[in-house]
């Protein structure tokens, strides 16, 4: 069972690195839908802005470019928590 949730997180993790190489398409033509950023950050459509920062924490420990990730990535997630929370 840990280990199916372990592959999950990999899976999501390595599909989130390849949707971060077009950050800065998606940047350009403005912001995120609600439904890609719900995607990405893997919240559901009645979560609360204390489970979008947390799902925003827990992806970003990972996908900073100071943990290996990359900066396209780190900008999807920033795109997708400010969508979801209303950010400008």
């Amino acid at each position: 069972m840990i280990l199916l949730a372990v592959l999950a997180v990999g899976v999501a993790f390595w599909a989130l690195v390849l949707l971060g190489r077009r950050a800065d398409a998606n940047r350009r033509q403005g912001a995120m839908p609600l439904e890609q950023a719900r995607s990405l950050l893997g919240v559901g459509t009645d979560a609360t802005p204390a489970e979008v920062n947390a799902a925003w924490r827990r992806l970003m420990g990972r996908a900073h470019p100071d943990q290996g990730g990359t900066e396209g990535l780190a900008a999807q997630l920033n795109a997708a928590r400010d969508a979801l929370l209303k950010r400008r």
